[in-house]
């Protein structure tokens, strides 16, 4: 089995992710991927995803760039979603809910009502 083949749901989420500028090749014995994510949040995505392998320190050599550094990333909403959760799960922190809730004052009204959908902008982890 190639390294392209055993990490093959890792290239697919760079996929799904829309990494730029993507190279992923197989040298020395090890899968060397290069790109550029849109958002930090997109790179800790990635990153989280190659940890999750066994004995990827050996296997994997990644330099992910990111484009945009204004914001951590964009977040659709989905069911069971709140915002302290969010805060929580995506920013490490339940109590930045409300920094979350201003930067999205465009679309939400209330900090208590988000939409299933909605898309929303997250501030950079602090």
């Amino acid at each position: 089995m190639t390294l392209k083949e055993k990490y093959a749901d890792l290239l697919a989420l760079g996929t799904k992710l829309k990494i730029k500028d993507g190279d992923v090749r197989e040298e020395g014995g090890k899968l060397h991927i290069k790109g550029t994510a849109e958002y930090q949040l997109d790179k800790d995505m990635l990153w989280d995803k190659i940890k999750s392998y066994s004995g990827w320190e050996n296997e994997i050599a990644a330099d992910v760039k990111v484009a945009q550094t204004d914001l951590y990333g964009l977040h659709t909403v989905k069911s069971g979603d709140t915002l302290s959760k969010l805060s929580k799960q995506l920013l490490g922190n339940a109590k930045r809910y409300m920094e979350i809730f201003n930067l999205n004052k465009d679309i939400l009204k209330d900090p208590n009502l988000i939409k299933v959908g909605q898309v929303l902008k997250l501030p950079k982890k602090s």
